[in-house]
């Protein structure tokens, strides 16, 4: 999950564990260069494609349930990842939802890691997650591209963009049940070592935690809807009235048992053992102690983690449309939604967005003494999921 030497910017070393097609690809650091075609490179045709979505995951957000929404998605990456342990590979996280690439000798890991997750997420949590495997040749053969690049959010983590229509389309065959995949039977776990919900929501310092999704039109010419991209992205760069969704300090850290039985679950599956729970409770409360005391142990410094963990938070991304999650005014939210609706009249883009009060973040750690440790935000009060709603019904 680390980088190698960018494209732009000062060289940095290249870490073991990023060979290969996907490692081999140069790095962009600056997101407003998402719209350059010459960044993304097409993925080999051989290439198959991971998908998992929440089924009903409005439903389970209105009952509450968004946090086990988020960790279901988050393990999907956490399992593929811990199965092949320093290796890079392309993935998206949606929210309800996430998406990955790997090369051919590869396919079974991600059949086993993607039936492992969607069975522990019924056993563990009582929902569906629907998952499936496309091969790009197929996608291809549809008239779709899959198309990648790679985004240094730091100097220590990369994350994947794609575009060219491919994981679109493939999301949507998945949910037509095409490409699908059975759950394993009960009692199969995948590892999801270092999957974590321990910090609080986030509050809005400006006022609206949005989470916006915004895709191009059927027809939209691709120069225009760049355009649009790019008009977003210096409106959310507008530092007075918009940042990203966490505090420069990372977030606050109330209770050592914040999120605890999710990651029990994650460790133990349905019913974690008594000595997991015990084991965990002790790690907990030790760490606990360390991060709220801004304390150095071992390997381990407080004032670095908080910093990389700031500066790896994937907030934004492009996945076939730009999805990103902003800490901003009413204001700023009202124009985005009027410029959006405007670019949706012409026939640009289709959007969705949702407003709420706070943020939501959900980690994957591998290692607290490593600098590659990646975070997931999204709204709280439905977020990704609940914008996706509203894009479908536009």
């Amino acid at each position: 999950m680390g980088t190698q030497p960018l494209q732009e910017g000062p060289q940095r070393p290249r870490p073991a564990g990023t060979s290969g097609f996907y490692g081999g690809l140069p790095v962009f650091d600056r997101f407003s260069r998402l719209t350059d075609p010459s960044i993304y490179t097409p993925l080999p045709e051989d290439w198959v494609l991971g998908l998992a979505d929440i089924v009903r995951s409005t439903a389970a957000i209105a009952d509450g349930r968004y946090k086990e929404v988020n960790t279901a998605a988050a393990a999907v990456i956490a399992a593929v990842a811990n199965a092949m342990p320093g290796e890079d590979f392309p993935f998206v996280f949606g929210g309800d939802g996430a998406s990955f690439a790997l090369p051919p000798d590869k396919r079974a890991l991600a059949q086993g890691s993607l039936s492992a997750v969607s069975a522990w997420v019924r056993d563990a949590f009582g929902l569906e997650l629907r998952i499936a495997l496309a091969p790009v040749s197929a996608v291809r053969e549809a008239g779709h591209d899959v198309r990648v690049a790679r985004f240094a959010a730091s100097p220590d983590v990369a994350y994947a963009m794609f575009d060219g229509g491919g994981m679109a389309y493939a999301e949507r065959r998945m949910k037509a049940g095409d490409f699908a995949l059975p759950p394993a039977e009960e009692g199969i776990h995948p590892d999801l070592t270092g999957l974590s919900c321990r910090f609080d929501q986030i509050p809005a310092q400006h006022g609206v935690i949005l989470s916006l999704i915004v895709v191009p039109g059927e027809r939209a010419d691709p120069a225009a809807f760049a355009g649009l991209v790019d008009r977003i992205l210096a409106v959310a760069e507008d530092r007075g009235e918009a940042k990203r969704p966490l505090p420069e300090g990372g977030p606050s850290l109330s209770s050592p048992f914040g999120g605890f039985g999710l990651e029990a679950k994650a460790l133990g599956g349905r019913r974690p053992g008594l000595s997991t729970t015990l084991a965990l409770a002790a790690q907990r409360l030790v760490a606990f102690a360390v991060f709220r005391l801004n304390l150095k142990a071992g390997g381990f410094d407080t004032a670095r983690y908080r910093r990389q963990l700031v500066e790896n938070t994937d907030f934004r991304k492009f996945d076939d449309g730009l999805r990103m999650t902003l800490d901003c005014t009413s204001a700023l939210a009202d124009r985005l939604e009027a410029a959006l609706a405007s670019a949706a009249r012409d026939g640009i883009a289709r959007y969705g967005l949702h407003r709420q009060e706070a943020a939501l973040m959900t980690c994957f750690v591998p290692s607290i003494t490593r600098s590659d440790h990646i975070h997931f935000v999204d709204g709280a009060m439905g977020g990704y999921a609940m914008a996706a709603q509203a894009l479908k019904a536009s």
